[in-house]
Order: C-alpha cells, then sequence, then structure tokens
C-alpha cells in the first residue's frame, strides 16, 4: 500500500515526520504522540476512534483518523520499524536485568 500512497502522493494534514522529534517517526503534528500509538490502541487494544479521543483528550477525531489513515497506507513500512524495535527492547533486557531481578533473583513466569 505505501507505493500506492507515494505514488498518489496523498497528503495527510495533521502527520509530519521531523529527525528531531521521535527518531523521526511519523507523529501528530504539534504533539509527540506518534502514529503507532494511535495505531497500536486501534488494533491491538481495539479502541475504537472515540476511546482513543478519551485517551487523547487534546485530539481531534480528524487527528486520530489522519494517523490511521497513514498508518493503512505505510503499514508495511511502520510494522517492520515497530517489530525490530520490539527486538531491540528484548536484546536490552536480556543484556540488563532489572534491579529487582538483581535483588530477588530469576522472577518466575507468572503467567504460566
Amino acid at each position: 500500500m505505501a507505493n500506492y500512497a507515494a505514488a498518489r502522493k496523498i497528503k495527510y494534514p495533521y502527520i509530519v515526520r521531523r529527525k528531531g522529534v521521535r527518531r523521526g517517526a511519523p507523529v501528530i503534528e504539534g504533539t509527540g504522540i506518534q502514529v503507532m500509538d494511535i495505531a497500536v490502541r486501534y488494533h491491538l487494544l481495539e479502541n475504537s476512534p472515540d476511546e482513543i479521543l478519551a485517551a487523547y483528550p487534546d485530539l481531534s477525531l480528524s487527528q486520530i483518523y489522519d494517523a490511521l489513515s497513514y498508518y493503512y497506507d505505510h503499514r508495511e513500512e511502520m510494522d517492520k520499524e515497530w517489530k525490530d524495535s520490539l527486538e531491540k527492547v528484548d536484546e536490552v533486557r536480556k543484556a540488563h536485568k532489572s534491579i529487582l531481578e538483581k535483588k530477588l533473583g530469576k522472577v518466575k513466569d507468572l503467567y504460566r
């Protein structure tokens, strides 16, 4: 889909990418809220746009829908970036034990 959006030069009036803001990730202009934050709430947490608006009361529904539109048009690229960042977090967690784990020893898996 990203090729379609690029070929059509679709404009997203509320979405910007700037090097110094959130490592260049797409954000809602004038905020630090990433497009991925909105997409995660929508897909993983199954929040409706109105529920997302309740979580981010400084946004408008137009901004939320624009973020979702941007996400869908760039889904493959954004999902890859998100997976890569999760892998980096896992690497850091493996390399550095938490302070609690250092004091108590290995914590058993509570979700088994």
